[in-house]
């Protein structure tokens, strides 16, 4: 994915809320949100050229979510898919702890950002400083620096966050109102990432669209108290005149 907003104890009765929205080339062959034939303890949608995963959740009540690091003059050719982090973490049996120090040793991999948690803790971690740690109570966001960095589509994302949030009640309408901001800050504002301004612009908004690349899918989601994960995924296609398609999906630890 390419910007996570995330509540951490943002809501009284959901304890995590995620709104997030996935950018790729529209050439990139994709498998919408399910259960996994194969391993049906994933639901996750799926990277068909890789085989990985951006966003996924298992059935014991875990969840990870990924975003690329951007910064082209680290870039290493033959590294492994970053997706697989997310298939190796939720068949893994340990602490959550345990899993990111095994991660720590391994740098074939192109940067990237991890959210990693459950119903009771939720972890950021990247390998561009070799650190984890638990993310604090309140809103944040992560884009494709790290987490909270200023760009203006992470400070507009986690205000509207904040905004959006209702302390009773799950407003997914609300949160992807939100996602579908396409509005592109002034120059003086764009990050430099060595991508060029063009592609500054193109990326800036939190919703993107352009001629080859754009917002392929939303996600939201909220976590109650008792563990209950209530997920909507949202598909885009690159015409932008096919309507969107919502899949939902409700989901306690152990139902499946």
């Amino acid at each position: 994915m390419c910007l996570l907003l995330f509540g951490v104890k943002a809501s009284k009765s959901f304890p995590v809320i995620l709104a997030a929205n996935r950018d790729e080339f529209y050439q990139r062959p994709t498998a919408p949100m399910d259960f996994w034939p194969e391993n049906p303890s994933i639901l996750a949608g799926r990277d068909l050229s890789c085989g990985g995963t951006w966003f996924g959740i298992n059935t014991r009540g875990r969840f990870a979510a990924l975003t690329n690091y951007r910064d082209l003059s680290a870039i290493k050719s033959g590294a492994p898919s970053r997706g697989d982090i997310i298939v190796d973490f939720l068949g893994f049996k340990g602490s959550i702890p345990d899993f990111l120090e095994k991660l720590k040793t391994k740098s074939s991999y192109n940067g990237f950002n991890l959210l990693l948690g459950d119903v009771r803790t939720l972890y950021w971690f990247s390998n561009q400083n070799q650190s984890f740690t638990p993310v604090p109570p309140g809103i944040h966001g992560l884009s494709n620096h790290l987490m909270d960095t200023s760009w203006p589509k992470v400070l507009a994302g986690k205000t509207a966050l904040a905004k959006a949030i209702d302390t009773n009640n799950l407003n997914p309408s609300a949160l992807f109102k939100l996602l579908s901001d396409s509005s592109i800050p002034e120059d003086s504002q764009l990050p430099d990432t060595g991508i060029g301004l063009e592609w500054e612009r193109i990326l800036s908004p939190l919703f993107i669209k352009s001629p080859s690349y754009g917002t392929r899918s939303s996600i939201v989601m909220g976590i109650t108290p008792r563990g209950q994960f209530k997920v909507t995924e949202r598909t885009y296609f690159p015409d932008r005149i096919t309507p969107h398609k919502d899949r939902h999906f409700s989901l306690f630890p152990g139902n499946r």
